[in-house]
């Protein structure tokens, strides 16, 4: 399962509860995505990364 390279957010894990109660595994995904982004001395490397992120500006794509 894909890491987001900046904030480590990854994938949740608990379980789906029905009306009856009974339990299953459940697992919720972060919106990770694989994206060309500009690194300190000018070159491009790729990475995954959270949309998050990428709205907040802590990453600049290529």
């Amino acid at each position: 399962m894909a890491k987001c390279a900046i904030c480590e957010k990854g994938a949740h894990f608990g379980n789906n509860v029905s009306h009856s109660n009974r339990k299953t595994p459940k697992m919720w995904k972060s919106n990770v995505k694989s994206v060309r982004v500009k690194t300190e001395n000018g070159g491009t490397k790729k990475m995954y990364v959270c949309t998050s992120c990428l709205r907040s500006g802590k990453v600049e794509r290529a």
